[in-house]
């Protein structure tokens, strides 16, 4: 069975911890097997990370940006270099919505269209919208933003299951619909219990969250600064303890290994990995 590698490469977000680096920013890499190879929000330090994790972007097959803010899409034309292979071949897919593509009347555009031309196909979705690449399906999901066209994304696999994004939204009335039979559903949870933030969700927002899509585990991740203060573990803990659902808390270097069950390895050696039935 081909595996499926998630590398959680940074796991803040929001300004002041984007400008602070007290979590990581450099988003999450994606790997099935040694066949396809995905960056998903590349903010600052994405490269750096990358190439410290021994993750060479010049390997990279696709580049997923969500919306048009710096912490998810900051270190996405250097990527699209490496990709390119030094600008020397048009190769590999970037998916993004119209904010990030051609700008909206908030925000954006966030890649230039000398980075564009670069790529092989440039693709641009709105929610419910789908793109091949290869084995994976790519969709589109909803998101109620600060930036009106962001999106998350649904990676669908043949044999292990989809994995989910939401991105940065806020809970609306349908959102469950996108995240329905995931495997695993990594949530954009900025703030603590007790401190909700607009267009963002809070812990509380996440449990309702997974009550309504049960899936087989959470990883919570892009963490503000009031969340780093509150405990993302001790948060994590009381999610898993409401929902039945196991949750990890997310920690820069993280890998989770998806096959016949879920391993998450933490940051280090000494770490003790995590055995999840999913």
């Amino acid at each position: 069975m081909v595996e499926l590698r998630v590398h959680f490469l940074g796991t803040g977000g929001g300004r002041f911890v984007m400008v602070t680096q007290r979590r990581r920013t450099a988003g999450i890499r994606i790997l099935y097997g040694d066949r396809l190879n995905l960056h998903l929000d590349p903010g600052p330090g994405a490269l750096i990370f990358s190439n410290w994790a021994r993750l060479s972007p010049q390997r990279l097959d696709a580049v997923l940006v969500s919306h048009s803010h710096p912490d998810h899409y900051c270190d996405a034309e250097v990527l699209i270099e490496a990709m390119s292979r030094g600008t020397t071949q048009r190769r590999g897919l970037l998916v993004a919505p119209r904010s990030v593509l051609r700008g909206n009347d908030v925000c954006g555009p966030a890649i230039s269209g000398y980075h564009q031309g670069l790529v092989e196909r440039v693709v641009e979705v709105s929610p419910g919208e789908e793109v091949e690449l290869g084995e994976l399906s790519i969709a589109a999901t909803g998101a109620q933003h600060s930036d009106p066209d962001t999106v998350g994304f649904r990676i669908g696999t043949p044999d292990l299951g989809d994995l989910a994004y939401t991105s940065d939204t806020a809970l609306f009335e349908g959102i469950e619909e996108y995240y329905r039979g995931v495997r695993i559903l990594i949530l954009c949870t900025m703030r603590p219990r007790g401190a909700p933030l607009p267009l963002h969700l809070s812990v509380e927002d996440a449990v309702r969250l997974v009550e309504e899509v049960r899936p087989g585990c959470v990883f919570i991740t892009h963490f503000g600064m009031r969340m780093l203060n509150a405990g993302p573990e001790e948060e994590a803990r009381w999610m898993e303890e409401e929902t039945g659902v196991p949750t990890v808390a997310t920690v820069d270097g993280m890998q989770v290994l998806i096959g016949e069950r879920v391993e998450v390895r933490g940051r280090g050696k000494r770490a003790e990995p995590r055995f999840i039935e999913a």
